[in-house]
């Protein structure tokens, strides 16, 4: 099994597990402003340093039905001249609490494990860890993951959030690459929805793993194991 395929899993639940713990807090504070969670929520990483280019949020929605009017009629986005989704001022305080909220329940989570884990005391090494595959991951990623890639962080990030924003973006890498490997096999993506497991399929995952690996040569082998080890270490 390839490095990517491996880690894959561990980033989901570590990234996941924080945006739902971070859910409750988010859905009280957009309530009272009467939005509701939407594309600033999902791409908080990217979208805070520069619009969405057309190209990349429809590949990043291609598995939704990509509706974004409930975005345009909150007031959350505008669509600028070239078809670029940005912010309005609204949406960046939104997405700006989305950010802050999902970083703060990763660092209660992250504080709550074994005391004999290192947990949140991890998280400044995991960020620059990560930080560095993002960086790599630029001269093999796809639309998605460029941009999303360079993050958003304000000058006073905490370390819990510089990973969790990292990660936000790094998972985009690999669903670039997931993407290419099925297009390119010639299928649409109602066809890989529901595609069994079977020759074909381990075809594309290969071709998915391929494709995402180069952003983890970056790291020496023991940097490697370090980031998985590190990363499955904290509490979710």
């Amino acid at each position: 099994m390839s490095y990517a395929r491996l880690i894959r899993p561990v980033i989901d639940r570590v990234y996941v597990s924080a945006r739902w713990a971070a859910r409750p807090r988010m859905e009280a504070f957009y309530a009272d402003r009467g939005a509701g969670l939407g594309f600033e929520y999902s791409f908080f990483s990217g979208v805070l340093a520069r619009p969405m280019p057309a190209e990349a949020l429809a590949d990043a929605l291609v598995y939704t039905d990509g509706d974004m009017t409930a975005e345009l009629a909150q007031g959350v986005v505008v669509i600028d001249e070239d078809g670029a989704w940005r912010l309005t001022e609204r949406g960046r305080e939104l997405a700006l609490f989305a950010q802050r909220a999902t970083a703060e329940a990763a660092a209660e989570r992250w504080s709550s494990g074994p005391s004999m884990l290192p947990g949140l005391s991890s998280a400044p090494r995991l960020a620059d860890l990560v930080g560095r595959v993002l960086e790599a991951g630029l001269a093999t990623g796809g639309p998605a993951f460029r941009a999303m890639t360079p993050v958003y962080e304000p000058d006073d990030a905490s370390p819990a959030m510089r990973l969790v924003t990292r990660l936000g973006a790094l998972r985009h890498h690999r669903a670039d690459a997931h993407r290419a490997a099925w297009r390119a096999a010639g299928l649409t993506v109602e066809q890989i929805r529901a595609l069994p497991d079977g020759p074909q399929r381990q075809t594309i995952e290969a071709e998915t793993d391929r494709l995402d690996e180069p952003a983890y040569a970056v790291l020496n082998v023991d940097e490697r194991w370090e980031l998985l080890a590190a990363l499955g270490a904290l509490p979710s």
